[in-house]
């Protein structure tokens, strides 16, 4: 069974996925055009969707 924290780890690197799929194909930074370019809010957004990833990449090699 899936621990809750994997599934919020999931959603963020997601969410961080689809955000760079809109940078690289539409230059468009959906983070920084809701919050602001390097924002404290876009910073903490940017930080979670890289621990999740770390997260993500021990869980992966962990099973």
């Amino acid at each position: 069974m899936r621990k809750p924290l994997d599934t919020v780890a999931l959603i963020l690197v997601l969410i961080g996925a689809l955000n760079w799929g809109l940078v690289g194909i539409f230059s468009f930074d959906l983070v920084a055009g809701i919050f602001g370019a390097m924002s404290v809010v876009s910073r903490i957004i940017y930080s979670l969707v890289g621990v999740a990833a770390i997260y993500g990449a021990f869980s992966f090699f962990r099973e």
